[in-house]
């Protein structure tokens, strides 16, 4: 597994190629090796960070996390996308932006992160943690509330904390990403009871 200091070089890597090439989504994977599925959830996840819902955005973004799980739960050591998701160039200004909020976030982690616990993301064992949490995590991001603020920032929140924990080896944010993922299901939870409860009353009371 690729570590904070290796990712970090390989990001300010991708930028500088990124001036002379726009730089696909397949290229930028393929570079990072066994880091690809912590890089990409935490890039996937920041888009998703914002208490306003994104409607069918959302839906296709958790089916796309939850595909990465289910990956995960196979055994794949590295994400396989589908061609045309991995043709996707980026621009420099784009690349610019998400590298300059990655490592915003890891720098920010980083300073209570460290190796521990190791267990709950190494090895096969570790495959399943992180598959299952990625999985439960996109499914829940793909229910289409539209209305429910947060519907999208709970689930982005245990994604990104476990692509963290993935990245630095601490099997701490692992309980951190399982916190988030508890979180998300008892307040879609309370929004079904209220909603089966009060029925389109409930929907005005969610609504910003």
């Amino acid at each position: 597994m690729c570590d904070y200091d290796s990712l970090v070089g390989t990001l300010n890597r991708f930028a500088e190629q990124s001036r002379e090439r726009p730089l696909t989504l397949g290229e930028v994977l393929e570079s990072l090796d066994e880091s690809g599925y912590a890089f990409i959830v935490i890039i996937l996840a920041l888009p998703f960070l914002q208490p306003v819902p994104l409607g069918p955005i959302t839906v296709a973004g958790g089916l796309a996390f939850a595909t990465l799980g289910w990956q995960m739960l196979r055994g794949h050591e590295s994400p396989r996308l589908p061609q045309k998701i991995r043709n996707a160039e980026f621009s420099e200004k784009t690349w610019r932006i998400l590298i300059a909020a990655c490592l915003k976030i890891l720098g920010f982690c980083r300073k209570f992160t460290r190796p521990r616990q190791t267990a709950l993301v190494t090895g096969r064992r570790g495959q399943k943690v992180g598959g299952f949490v990625l999985l439960a995590s996109g499914l829940l991001m793909a229910i289409p509330f539209g209305v429910l603020p947060l519907n999208n920032v709970l689930p982005a929140l245990a994604i990104l904390f476990y692509g963290i924990a993935e990245l630095e080896s601490d099997g701490w944010m692992v309980c951190v990403a399982f916190f988030w993922l508890a979180v998300t299901v008892i307040y879609f939870s309370a929004f079904f009871i209220m909603l089966w409860l009060f029925g389109a009353g409930a929907i005005n009371y969610f609504k910003w």
